[in-house]
This record gives structure tokens, sequence and C-alpha cells, in this order.
């Protein structure tokens, strides 16, 4: 160890490193903590589409289906409902199931806040799972 004392050189300015160590250390334990607790969106199901070569069986036949259309009206499965009915309607197809599981169909044009709350009624009528369908999917891509 060697320490220079006066001279030709004159004064030395080095970066004291350990500060910054110290800092990048502590940003990282807290980019570590929050990571975790980043905001998650509403769990969903997307149907595959179905086999050609296989015939469609009975739970395909009991498929329950919320049709969300442009002018904001809904259906289950064809039949006309609402928001107030959404609720106790399914409650209603569901009491007797032991699969709960449902698929959202809203319209292109439609904004998805009408589909999420379609889906925010759902889950509040004891619907485990509730799916997504897609125009795709419907075509079977």
């Amino acid at each position: 160890m060697g320490m220079a004392v006066g001279g030709k050189g004159g004064t030395k300015a080095d970066i004291n490193m350990t500060p910054m160590i110290d800092v990048l250390l502590v940003l990282i334990i807290i980019f570590m903590v929050i990571t975790p607790l980043t905001p998650k969106g509403l769990e969903t199901l997307v149907p595959q589409p179905p086999n050609p070569n296989q015939p469609q069986s009975q739970s395909d036949q009991r498929t329950v289906v919320i049709v969300i259309n442009r002018d904001k009206t809904m259906a289950i499965n064809q039949e006309p409902t609402d928001d107030q009915k959404l609720g106790p309607r399914l409650e209603e197809i569901f009491k007797t199931r032991a699969e709960r599981v449902v698929f959202v169909k809203g319209d292109a044009d439609l904004e998805y806040q009408y589909v999420a709350r379609a889906i925010d009624i759902a889950h509040g009528a004891g619907i485990d799972k509730v799916g997504l369908m897609t125009p795709q999917m419907e075509a079977g891509q």
C-alpha cells in the first residue's frame, strides 16, 4: 500500500464507489419487492375450437354463452336478459350443475367495460370460470 505525498501530479480525484453501490442495491431490493404486487386483470378462459372429427357431446350442447350486442342488450343462449336479471338467471341455470363455466361473447365494436360488467356479475352469481369468445375462436382458428 503506497501513498503519494505531494509532488508533480497534483491532486487526484477518485470517485468513491461504495455509496453508489449501496444505492444500487437498495433500488434492486425495492424493484424485487414491488414486482409481485403489480395489478392483475380479470382471469378468463379462452374456448378451444371444436375438433371436427369428434361429434358434439351433451356438455357442448349445455354450454352457457352470454352474448352482448352492439346496442348493449344481453342474451343468455339467445334468451334476452339485462343487467338486473343476469345474476339471478345465472344462479338459476347453475344451481343443478357441478361445472360452473360460462362464456362471454361481446360485439367487436362494444367497449370492454360492458364485457367486464358481465364477467363481474357472473362471478357474483357464483360462476367459477368465465371464458371469452372471439370471432377467431368461433371460426375454429
